[in-house]
């Protein structure tokens, strides 16, 4: 009995986490194809079996374009923001960032990011 108990304990503290939210996200031109991308994403990142392990930037298609790994808990560090700088092709017209936790994989709050291509290589 005590068994069972610990493990929905243990069960019930890790799912307290939630899945991991892209908050917020900029794109910056960077030159050729090459945008800079900053994510700010949000968990409650428990210990090394519960954190949010990695964010990526996807074409409108779905396809990774790319994936900043995230090697250790951000457990005192909530929200945060890290970048990444990616190739994007000319067609493409948005990309989507969304979050990766250990738990619960993908499911959280992901941001969309609209590129706006012209004579002067505008991002918005």
């Amino acid at each position: 009995m005590r068994i069972v108990a610990i493990a929905l304990l243990f069960s019930y503290t890790t799912c307290f986490a939630g899945e991991a939210d892209v908050l917020s996200a900029e794109v910056e031109h960077s030159g050729g194809n090459y945008y800079h991308i900053k994510a700010t994403v949000k968990h409650n990142d428990e210990n090394w079996d519960h954190f949010a392990a990695s964010w990526e930037v996807l074409d409108q298609d779905g396809n990774i374009l790319g994936v900043r790994v995230l090697r250790h808990p951000h457990i005192r560090e909530q929200p945060f923001t890290r970048e990444l700088t990616v190739e994007i092709p000319d067609h493409i017209e948005n990309i989507t960032i969304r979050a990766y936790d250990l738990i619960h994989h993908y499911g959280g709050k992901e941001f969309t990011l609209k590129i706006k291509k012209g004579n002067n290589d505008e991002v918005k």
